[in-house]
């Protein structure tokens, strides 16, 4: 399998050289393959959210590299990296971040046409995630109107709705009953299996990080095996 992620030496440090310097990364070094789903799991502030932000190039480490699909993105200037972001990662967060003046399939319909999808391609897109799903008699419902799992379910489809090659979830259930947590999990891991792409997945539900492929750990700014 080939990488689709590859986390090479990350170090991040908040406030550096200052009296209140934290350091959260250090010497960090992580591989996703394609077709793999890896379980990221920490205690609170451990910095799992800042790894997810570099390795889906919305900031950036003090040191190291991260290569998507073999090319190094470290570097690269804004443009560069919000075009890669925009093909070739999704985002899943812990709260849904849905449009709320638009339905569920306007949701999903809007970040392929901001990546230049024909309008008619879109809509037949969002159709087919939300089918896929179990939500297709939501489509024209704002969220609203829809309950969390529907909700969050939603967020997975608009994350994948410009087919990328690596999805990024920071605790995409943490938000939810028991019941619905299961729900929305076993919709997520439907949807990746399907596509094959890579996913790093952060999560505090041990039993549900036991169910993906491999499991790491982030703790005191490294990754380890759980």
């Amino acid at each position: 399998m080939s990488n689709v992620l590859k986390l090479d030496g990350l170090a991040k440090n908040y406030n550096p050289g200052q009296p209140g310097e934290v350091r959260v990364l250090a010497e960090c070094d992580l591989t996703v393959d394609a077709g793999e789903i890896v379980a990221l799991v920490a205690p609170s502030g451990a910095g799992k959210s800042t790894l997810l932000h570099i390795a889906g190039l919305l900031d950036t480490p003090d040191a190291g590299e991260v290569a998507l699909n073999g090319q190094v993105m470290t570097g690269k200037g804004d443009a560069a990296r919000t075009i890669a972001r925009r093909r070739e990662v999704g985002f899943v967060y812990q709260f849904h971040h849905l449009l709320p003046e638009f339905s569920a399939a306007e949701n999903i319909i809007l970040p392929q046409l901001a990546n230049a999808v024909a309008p008619a391609a879109a809509e037949a897109r969002a159709a087919e995630l939300l089918a896929t799903v179990g939500l297709s008699e939501r489509a024209t419902h704002r969220p609203g109107q829809l309950s969390g799992g529907e909700q969050q379910r939603v967020a997975f489809c608009r994350a994948l709705a410009n087919s990328p090659h690596l999805l990024l979830a920071d605790e995409p259930t943490g938000n939810l009953d028991p019941g619905t947590s299961e729900t929305v999990f076993a919709a997520l891991m439907q949807l990746v299996r399907e596509t094959g792409m890579a996913a790093l997945i952060a999560t505090h539900n041990l039993e549900l990080a036991q169910r993906m492929d491999r499991v790491v750990r982030l703790d005191a700014g490294k990754i380890t095996p759980a």
